[in-house]
């Protein structure tokens, strides 16, 4: 697979009429010195002597981009209060891996929130994979501000097999129920891992101890490309098929309405429009409410 015919296919999506008014206002920014950046729950940005001026032209692109996902972010006094409160899954999860030197991948990894955080374990290299032109300026409006080096890739997980190197870490949030063939999924992650290496997953999950998935004849909680809710049974025997010898559950937990909400930053529907009115356990469509299973799956040696 040729990647870089790929990368310069993409990199034309960022000529779409859409996506145009995005990268034409991030190159009008200024340029800033002396920031300082803190990687806490809420990544923010500030910037010394900001003028009223300048801070009016950064509101407005970042208003711009909506929808925010993933986040929080702070630019001095503008507070991006993205839909998800990004910093829960990342709390939840952060007592179980160490990048400290190691080559980490985030597959899925929209607007960069979570590599931004990663930033402070200091990894040796950090690389996000997102096939999706908005989400790519989204990091680039904030990495203009950060400067961070990281690389974001425009590319999806089956290229992730490919890639010019193995990687020592990958995690992958909120993707495997997108996919429509679960396992070759799981093994394009395998093949992308250095031996040894660990992939950090995380996907809806049911309740029960038989080897069974849910799946959904239509949309799931207003989702239309959710193909397969497995129990945890299910998603062991998947990532065994895959190739991984050890997969250790780490956390699950329900999705509820403090993590994700509508806020200003997205203009569209959230956890509280995808559940039963009547019934807060329930889907719209019936379907048990969203619940997630955090794995650490390994490669052997």
């Amino acid at each position: 697979m040729d990647l870089n015919q790929l990368r310069e296919e993409r990199q034309t999506w960022l000529t779409w009429k859409n996506i145009v008014p995005f990268q034409d206002a991030i190159k009008a920014l200024p340029e800033f010195e002396d920031i300082t950046v803190s990687l806490g729950d809420v990544v923010s940005i500030d910037i010394p002597n900001l003028t009223q001026e300048q801070a009016d032209q950064i509101k407005q692109t970042a208003l711009l981009m909506k929808p925010w996902r993933k986040g929080p972010f702070r630019i001095n006094e503008l507070f991006i209060d993205t839909e998800w409160q990004s910093q829960i899954k990342y709390n939840l999860l952060e007592p179980y891996f160490d990048l400290e030197g190691k080559v980490v991948g985030d597959i899925g990894c929209n607007n960069g929130y979570y590599l931004f955080r990663m930033q402070s374990q200091n990894p040796k290299k950090l690389i996000g994979f997102d096939p999706s032109a908005i989400y790519y300026s989204q990091f680039q409006f904030i990495n203009h501000f950060v400067k961070s080096d990281i690389v974001y890739e425009m590319l999806g997980v089956e290229h992730v097999e490919f890639y010019e190197h193995k990687f020592d870490v990958l995690f992958c949030l909120g993707v495997l129920y997108h996919r429509s063939d679960p396992v070759a999924m799981l093994k394009s992650l395998y093949k992308g891992l250095e031996k040894g290496g660990e992939l950090i997953l995380d996907t809806f999950m049911i309740d029960g101890e038989e080897e069974v998935a849910l799946t959904p004849a239509g949309k799931y909680s207003k989702i239309p490309n959710i193909y397969f809710v497995p129990t945890i049974p299910a998603l062991k025997n998947w990532c065994h098929r895959a190739g991984f010898e050890c997969v250790e559950v780490l956390e699950t937990k329900v999705t509820d309405l403090n993590e994700q909400r509508k806020t200003d930053w997205i203009d569209t529907q959230s956890l509280e429009d995808f559940l039963d009115p009547n019934d807060p356990n329930k889907t719209v469509e019936g379907y048990p409410a969203p619940k997630r299973v955090y794995i650490k799956a390994k490669k052997s040696l």
